[in-house]
């Protein structure tokens, strides 16, 4: 999906919606009334599985919820651990979100607390809801309030599931926003108009879009303005004096809390006023008193800029700046950087750009077609494009529209349909490492405060993203050497099925010491090894490849599996490693069909027979290898019934956080008994796949050992 959702061809409003559509905003709106909640979000589960997207919102308007119009489920959001999870996630206040979620709690420093669920219809996920309280409410979510939402839930799955059966739930860039029910009845406006104009001091009041929607005569001359040109505008628009980040950071407050909250401003050149603002689930009301007068500031110079405001950049800035620091790899960073910077900035497109081999290469775009962006990658780095120029001069442009583009760059073609762009160096270590365009669709002038806030962004995005091509780089390295440690190929041998899989657990250079190996010896025997050195780095990789290739050379000569592994942790004795290395060896009779194995502190092995009974095969245990230089390792042979499956495997998977040992090799031998042994691969993919999220790396051998030989 390239966007949220929206319902289809329908206009804005509680009960503007029919049929499937309908039925989703009702229940929305329902359960907002119901739970006197102040704000609710509908998210609808993508495609693939793999995000959320906001669909519909009430009670809070779309600038707000910007930064999370899309939500990958691995996101640390309330909402994506509801969905993911399939439970309900509760958080009770300021504290406790911003111990829980500290990323958004930076950027959502206010007063109110939260609940996120997932929304299901007969098993299946359709979404996720999302429903926040003022800051008045309890801590604790009651039990009449924990059945509602779980309701509320139902028939939202539901109708969601109906709304896309009929083809109302479309791909848009703008979640639907929807005024929530009124909970009161209002009187004659002309009388409600007086009542208010009577009252001592100025009142105004905002719809949940920030849009003054009432302003009273006083109100409007306490603030200097004409009430006709304060009407259905935003306040910092109409009053470039208000914006400054103390006031966006109150009015948000208001917006999400729904608690009463106050500021003052300084109107140039030196009146002062109190701003008192009183917010319910349909607008702010604001009452405006003057103050006494305050230090003389310059007037503003130039209209407000359009777009918008400077604070709500800067709102943006700071989500931008904490998302970031957990970006990993590049793709990492172009996707939270659009995620970002195209909402709060009103661009269309963007495109992350880098060198390479004296060539421009493109690392990430949105908003642009594929077929577009394959124009520009991999053309040579030279002045001619702004991309390049911005990457060799590490000087920023702005270009307001094509002719102005034209001039800079004579050899530029208008081709992506754009009419104004920010081009700027991406730097990071005092050197440009990089180039990033903002595309937008309309004429759009760049003012000296914009150009400082965009230059700013742009140095967060270049430092994240040296940060990420380092961690990619090294992410290659550490993969590549972890498979250059492990065998290629398996060899063949008569009468044996063989396949085997190494999943990592680690991130980055993290990588582990699990090894597994088949040695073939001759026409009817063979040699299994598996094991785990300790830790997860360089050194443990080392070691691994030192044990592997010690294991194999002594199996290669002939020794019996005692001797293998005696020859073997002598050898890590010489080597004084401070790691200690499990493993487990088997030799494999195909004549005699039978097994003879020693292990050195392994996991037991298990045996699965062609009737499905399976045995945890226990081997007289020996110490881990590196530990003690006269260390034994006796061994113990086990017969080989026809049709029957082996499987060897690494700690990695049967290690669960809070689960018994013995539990989960249970549960282990329980899965290989009802599996099915005819399609190794498919057996080895259900084996690794029983452990979604590993908390060590996971290294498995399965050997069937057919009824006939060949």
């Amino acid at each position: 999906m390239s966007g949220a959702y929206r319902m289809s061809g329908r206009p804005a409003g509680p009960r503007a919606a029919v049929g499937p559509g309908r039925d989703v905003e009702a229940a929305l709106v329902d359960v907002v009334r119901d739970s006197r909640a102040s704000a609710a979000m509908l998210y609808v589960l993508e495609t693939g599985a793999d995000a959320l997207w906001l669909a519909v919102l009430t009670g809070v308007p779309r600038h707000i919820a910007a930064p999370w119009i899309r939500v990958a489920l691995t996101d640390p959001l309330p909402v994506a651990d509801a969905v993911r999870e399939g439970r309900l996630v509760w958080v009770g206040g300021t504290e406790e979100f911003a111990r829980r979620y500290p990323r958004p709690s930076l950027v959502l420093p206010y007063d109110f607390v939260l609940a996120a669920a997932p929304v299901a219809d007969g098993g299946a996920l359709q979404g996720g809801l999302v429903l926040l309280w003022p800051g008045s409410h309890s801590a604790r979510l009651g039990s009449d309030e924990r059945a509602l939402v779980k309701t509320a839930c139902g028939r939202l799955g539901r109708a969601l599931r109906a709304a896309a059966e009929a083809g109302e739930l479309v791909p848009c860039k703008r979640p639907r926003t929807i005024a929530p029910e009124p909970d009161r009845e209002l009187g004659p406006p002309e009388a409600l108009a007086a009542f208010v104009e009577r009252l001592p001091g100025g009142s105004c009041a905002l719809d949940l879009n920030g849009r003054i929607s009432f302003i009273t005569r006083e109100a409007a001359a306490l603030v200097g303005a004409d009430p006709a040109d304060l009407l259905g505008a935003l306040p910092w628009e109409a009053l470039p004096w208000t914006d400054v980040p103390e006031v966006e950071d109150r009015y948000r407050a208001a917006l999400v809390s729904k608690m009463p909250t106050s500021f003052t401003a300084l109107r140039p050149p030196d009146t002062r006023l109190t701003f008192e603002l009183y917010p319910d689930a349909s607008g702010i009301s604001v009452r405006i008193t003057p103050c006494g007068p305050g230090p003389k500031v310059p007037e503003p110079g130039a209209a407000p800029p359009a777009g918008p405001s400077r604070a709500t950049v800067l709102y943006h800035l700071m989500h931008l700046a904490a998302t970031l620091t957990e970006a990993a790899g590049v793709k990492d960073v172009v996707a939270q950087s659009a995620d970002q910077l195209m909402p709060a900035l009103g661009a269309q497109a963007m495109a992350l750009l880098a060198a390479e081999d004296g060539r421009l290469r493109v690392l990430g775009h949105r908003g642009y077609s594929d077929a577009l962006i394959e124009r520009f990658d991999d053309i040579p780095l030279t002045p001619d494009t702004p991309a390049a120029r911005a990457m060799l001069t590490g000087e920023a442009g702005f270009f307001g529209d094509f002719a102005e583009l034209r001039r800079a760059h004579p050899q530029a073609v208008h081709r992506d349909g754009m009419e104004s762009w920010a081009v700027l160096p991406l730097i990071a270590s005092g050197r440009p490492i990089g180039s990033l365009v903002l595309a937008y669709d309309r004429h759009k002038r760049f003012p000296a405060t914009e150009r400082a806030v965009l230059t700013s962004l742009a140095g967060l995005i270049g430092q994240a993203l040296e940060r990420a091509r380092l961690y990619d780089t090294q992410h290659d390295v550490a993969r590549r050497l972890q498979a250059a440690l492990l065998p290629h190929s398996l060899p063949r041998v008569p009468g044996l099925d063989v396949t085997a899989r190494y999943l990592p657990a680690g991130r980055g250079l993290d990588v582990g010491g699990d090894f597994y190996d088949l040695i073939r010896l001759d026409d009817t025997t063979a040699a299994a090894a598996i094991g785990d050195v300790q830790g997860h780095n360089i050194d443990a990789a080392a070691l691994m490849g030192q044990v592997r290739t010690a294991v194999h050379a002594h199996a290669t000569a002939g020794a019996p599996p005692d001797d293998v592994l005696r020859r073997t942790n002598r050898l890590l004795i010489d080597l004084d490693s401070d790691l200690f290395t499990s493993c487990l060896y088997t030799h494999v009779d195909m004549a005699r069909r039978e097994l003879c194995m020693a292990t050195a502190g392994h996991t037991r092995p298990l045996l699965r027979h062609a009737d499905g009974r399976t045995d945890v095969l226990t081997v007289p245990p020996g110490l881990l290898l590196g530990i003690d230089p006269e260390a034994d390792y006796p061994t113990l042979g086990f017969p080989l019934p026809p049709g029957c499956v082996l499987l060897l495997y690494t700690d990695g998977l049967v290690e669960e956080p809070g689960v018994d040992p013995d539990d989960a090799l249970d549960s282990l031998g329980d899965l290989l008994r009802s599996a099915d042994p005819a399609d190794l691969d498919a057996l080895a993919d259900t084996l690794v796949q029983h452990v979604p999220n590993p908390v060590d790396d996971i290294a498995l051998l399965l050997m069937r050992f057919r009824t006939t030989g060949g």
